[in-house]
């Protein structure tokens, strides 16, 4: 490697970003006083999303800082619970993680979700349009610089990808207050008032029902109520605080 270097050291959590050659010890990355750390960083390969603090030579500094030959950074992964500041905690979600959207809409979480492939471009306005913070396993898109803000979700099953996000956000839990299949809030309703939606056999067992404010579905306990109760119980038990 020709030229300036810098000496870099990546976090643990942030290994999986990074080349196997790099994950022990400092990488050396090429400077050229112009870029940003905040470039370099991600130009070798982690999502400034995923960043916490950025330590250069023992004092910490912001992604702007330009370093210059010689210098030893230490890049931290980002604090856990995180806190996203200037606006009420929601989130977007893109096409890959419709089971997680559901998730945390049982969870009465804020949870917009794509359910077509809308393109990273529409995704990463819409974050900053409403001030949502996008999740996604999709790297290239959490760089885009549009993004409001952005989380990596680390695993492939929705029960981890649940755990990671509410483990990273602490968002306020309110279970069974809105639909999760279009995120909006849910009412009591009457029998009557839902009567198209139910079958024979439904209408002759429940009594009680919800019904979503926005897309007018109808809820009740149902067959598989013990599986979302089961899903709520849960996290109520890890992440609600407590009363």
């Amino acid at each position: 490697m020709n030229g300036p270097e810098i000496h870099v050291e990546f976090a643990p959590e942030l290994h999986l970003f990074v080349p196997a050659a790099r994950r022990t010890g400092a990488a050396r990355a090429a400077v050229d006083g112009v870029s940003t750390l905040g470039h370099v960083v991600e130009s070798l390969g982690v999502p400034l999303t995923e960043v916490g603090a950025l330590v250069v030579d023992g004092r910490e500094v912001p992604r702007a800082h330009v370093p210059a030959a010689g210098e030893s950074v230490a890049v931290r992964a980002v604090p856990r619970p995180q806190h996203v500041p200037g606006a009420p905690l929601r989130f977007l979600l893109d096409v890959h993680l419709g089971t997680l959207a559901r998730r945390l809409r049982l969870l009465g979480v804020d949870t917009a979700y794509e359910s077509t492939d809308i393109g990273d471009p529409a995704l990463a306005a819409r974050s900053a349009a409403e001030r949502r913070v996008l999740v996604s396993r999709d790297r290239g898109l959490l760089r885009r610089r549009e993004l409001w803000a952005g989380a990596y979700v680390y695993s492939t099953r929705p029960e981890e990808q649940l755990r990671d996000v509410l483990d990273r956000f602490a968002p306020e839990l309110r279970p069974w207050t809105r639909c999760t299949a279009c995120n909006g809030l849910l009412r009591q309703a009457t029998k009557e008032e839902v009567a198209d939606q139910l079958r024979g056999g439904t209408h002759r067992s429940y009594d009680v029902f919800a019904q979503c404010g926005s897309c007018g579905r109808a809820y009740w306990k149902g067959a598989h109520h013990e599986q979302l109760v089961a899903i709520v119980e849960r996290a109520l038990a890890e992440f609600a605080p407590e009363r």
